[in-house]
This record gives structure tokens, sequence and C-alpha cells, in this order.
């Protein structure tokens, strides 16, 4: 049987550990392609690059792997993939991460990580975003492996139902062994915001951002929850954002 096309691409940067954990899973289930960003590309969200050229340069960073890095946005990443790098050919599943970091609940907004996967799922290719509630840099992704390895293979084999894309978190345990996998809805939370004043050399005001994350959901059935108690939470996901019950109380509205 001919084997599976599998994009592989991250935010974190081409020399991210955890897109090194995740194409040495990928390549289990098919012929892995990387195209991933030539730095850091976190918080970026759905940017893409129309000010400049972006330009790909193939890399020898995955032993047998054909890889790419790339000076664009996550989102171009997956643009130049489907449009130039693997132009007529079918990307059977598109791979994002393994995120240094949370992605779970309204994080998903801003995540590069997921706006890559999200863009793939936008082209009709099944998607998903894999993230570690762990930001260092020595993050220990072998615990979460054989659960990943499962969701591809089964994606690989059922597809999804009704949606393209999954937000795949996985709980950072030091001593715990993760209890499984529960498919969630997205926590409601926001992010409780403030900006560090400082002075430059030139005696110029700046501000860095700072901030902690707040969860205004106590439901069951999220993926916070779901990570708080040592699972693994898969959320399905998309793009549109209307408000389908707003819809007609809304009504009186229109003209």
């Amino acid at each position: 049987m001919k084997k599976k096309l599998i994009l592989v691409t991250n935010d974190d940067g081409i020399f991210a550990p955890g897109l090194k954990a995740l194409v040495n899973i990928a390549k289990k289930h098919g012929e892995v392609i990387v195209i991933a960003p030539n730095s850091p590309q976190s918080g970026m969200g759905h940017a893409i690059t129309i000010n400049k050229p972006l330009r790909i340069h193939k890399v020898d960073v995955f032993k047998g792997i054909e890889a790419y890095e790339c000076s664009g946005t996550p989102v171009d990443c997956v643009k130049l993939a489907k449009n130039v790098v693997l132009k007529n050919r079918k990307i059977d599943l598109c791979l994002s991460g393994i995120n240094h970091g949370s992605n779970a609940s309204i994080n998903i907004i801003y995540s590069g990580t997921m706006s890559a996967a999200m863009e793939a799922s936008l082209e009709g290719i099944p998607s998903i975003g894999f993230s570690l509630l762990d930001y260092s840099f020595d993050a220990d992704f072998s615990q979460a492996a054989s659960h990943l390895s499962t969701i591809i293979k089964q994606v690989l084999k059922t597809g999804l139902y009704n949606c393209k894309l999954l937000n795949v978190n996985i709980p950072k345990l030091s001593k715990a062994k993760i209890k499984g996998i529960k498919v969630c809805r997205q926590a409601e939370g926001n992010w409780v915001e403030e900006f560090k004043e400082a002075v430059d050399p030139r005696n110029e005001k700046y501000y860095w951002l700072t901030g902690k994350f707040a969860n205004i959901d106590q439901g069951k059935d999220t993926d916070l929850h779901a990570l708080e108690k040592g699972y693994i939470s898969i959320v399905p996901s998309g793009h549109d954002l209307t408000l389908h019950n707003s819809i007609e109380p809304l009504r009186f509205l229109e003209r």
C-alpha cells in the first residue's frame, strides 16, 4: 500500500525538541515532510506574510526525513507546503507541534501551532495540533508518545467526524502517569494582562506584555478539567466563529 503523506510543522521553529518528538512519532505512520519556521513564532496566530518575500531552504535536521525551514509564519509554512513543495500531491494529514506550552481553552486563538493546523483544515486536510503544558526547552515528551501515536493512527484509519481539526493538549506530569484521553469542549477562560513599563538606554519608555491565565469555567466536560485530572484533552475545533444560538434572538436588528 502507498504510504500516507503527512505534513509536519510547528511554531517553535525547525530546531525545537517538540518538533523532533512529533516527527519521530509521525514517521511510523507514513511519509513525513517537514516545513517549519526558521525561528520561533509563538503567539503569531493566523498571521501571514504579505509585505516581503518568503524563502524556504532544505535542511538536514531529521535523519531520513525531507525537511525545509521557512522565513515566514506557521501559516505561511502550510501554504507553501500545499502550493509549492507538495504541489499536485495529496496531503493525508497535517500535524502541528508538539508545542512547548498550553493551547487549551482560549489559547487556540493566539496559537501559531493551532493556526498552522487550522490553515491545513481550511484546505480540507485532516489536521491535529499537539501541545504539552510545559514551556521548558527540556520538556519531556516521551510519556505522551504512545498516546499521540494512537491518535494519529486512528485518524489516518477512520478520518474525523464532522470536523477537520483536533486541538490536543497534554498534561505536564512529573511523577504520575497520563490517565488516558478525553474528548472535551473548549473551556471558557481569559488572560488577565499587565504591561511592564521600563526605560531603554535612550530614555524611551517601552512595554513588555505579561499576565496570568484565568479559568472561568467550572464545567467538568472541558479541556482544562481533563488536563487538571491528568488526561490528554481532545477538542474538535473549527473556523466558524458564528454564535449560532444568537442569530434568532438578534433578528430585531434586521431592517
